[in-house]
């Protein structure tokens, strides 16, 4: 098998790929809006709970966390009586949001603490509640420091998808392998070549995404302030 006939087998596993990315993606920055606002609120107990949660993600290897995701997760499914209900794709799913969710928290709390104190006092003296303060105000400007760092996030969970093929997750990168065992590895630097690329179009894309928000949000953003600021000094 030459290169020309073994892309497109890589490429029936590409929406696979996609498929994990996208869920750690959403179900991540789920995980990391109510971590940010528990660890910022300062909850007694609470709080240190999702300080250890982000300690976690952010300190033991992805290629762990993975591995805890799949034979740990079973083992707490089998203590209520389901047992077989995690496949290796739900448990890459699994994995790769908690280490999302915990990542992108350190990059939203710095982003939310960055917001000048200021911003908070006027919202709070024109009588917005902290939802309101939030969404109008603290909300803009904090997403707007925050996306390079979040633009980070998004590659690196692009990078580390391809570790699901240790749990047996028949991604891009474990097709490539059954492909080069199948062909005796006769085209190695081909195929990593072509993996190289491809994984390269994708953090392309996501960057571009994610350069087209900061702009776009740079100018809501001094938008918000600007208003806010003449708001408050009438």
């Amino acid at each position: 098998m030459n290169l020309s006939s073994m892309i497109p087998e890589l490429l029936s596993a590409l929406p696979l790929t996609l498929a994990i990315v996208f869920v750690a993606l959403f179900a991540g920055f789920f995980l990391a809006l109510v971590t940010t606002a528990l660890r910022v609120r300062r909850i007694p107990l609470v709080s240190l709970l999702a300080d250890l949660y982000v300690s976690y993600a952010r300190s033991v290897p992805v290629v762990l966390q993975l591995f805890v995701a799949f034979y740990g997760l079973p083992l707490i499914g089998g203590l209520f009586g389901v047992d077989d209900f995690l496949s290796a794709t739900t448990a890459s799913m699994v994995g790769l949001s908690l280490y999302h969710g915990g990542y992108l928290s350190e990059v939203m709390r710095p982003a939310f603490l960055a917001v000048e104190q200021g911003q908070h006092d006027a919202a709070d003296s024109l009588g917005y509640s902290f939802r309101q303060k939030i969404r109008r105000v603290v909300g803009p400007q904090a997403l707007h420091i925050g996306l390079p760092g979040y633009g980070n996030a998004v590659i690196y969970l692009i990078h580390n998808v391809a570790l699901v093929m240790y749990i047996g997750a028949a991604d891009v990168m474990a097709t490539a392998h059954l492909i080069m065992e199948r062909d005796y590895n006769q085209y190695q630097f081909g195929t990593y070549l072509v993996l190289a690329v491809l994984y390269s179009l994708l953090c392309l894309i996501a960057w571009l995404i994610v350069r087209f928000f900061e702009r776009r949000h740079g100018w809501v953003a001094k938008n918000e302030t600007t208003k806010i600021k003449l708001t408050a000094s009438v």
